[in-house]
């Protein structure tokens, strides 16, 4: 069985213990970041299928340019931006993501982006020998 894990990139705990705590009850393994350690060691320590990543990630980081490093690394990883702007959509970075959520109260529609990124990354991964 392969395994349905997320990485949620947050500067906010209270969203990261949210995310994760729904995620879970979905069925997926999560694991968070605050987004202060280098979001490439990140990814080789927790190997997600899928990242959600907010896009303001305190004064000094921003999701951004994470996504940008994200891309250099795997241009193929599904990653969800998350924020609470939708500002976003004006800034050409953006494009390297593969969905965009705008923080709500309702989880749905990032749940639906979870599920969605989830089926891409399953179906790009060969079948393990």
């Amino acid at each position: 069985m392969t395994e349905k894990k997320i990485l949620v990139v947050d500067d906010e705990k209270h969203i990261r213990m949210l995310y994760q705590e729904e995620l879970e009850g979905d069925g997926y393994t999560v694991s968070t970041s605050d987004g202060a350690e280098a979001i490439l060691d990140v990814l080789a320590r927790e190997t997600p299928r899928i990242v959600v990543l907010d896009i303001k990630l305190g004064p000094n980081r921003s999701g951004l340019d994470l996504l940008q490093e994200i891309r250099s690394k795997d241009k193929d990883i599904p990653v969800i931006l998350s924020t609470a702007y939708d500002s976003f959509q004006h800034d050409l970075k953006s494009i390297a993501a593969d969905y965009y959520v705008v923080k709500s109260v309702d989880l749905s529609e990032l749940k639906d982006k979870v599920s969605r990124a989830m089926d891409k990354a399953l179906k790009a991964t060969p079948a393990a020998k």
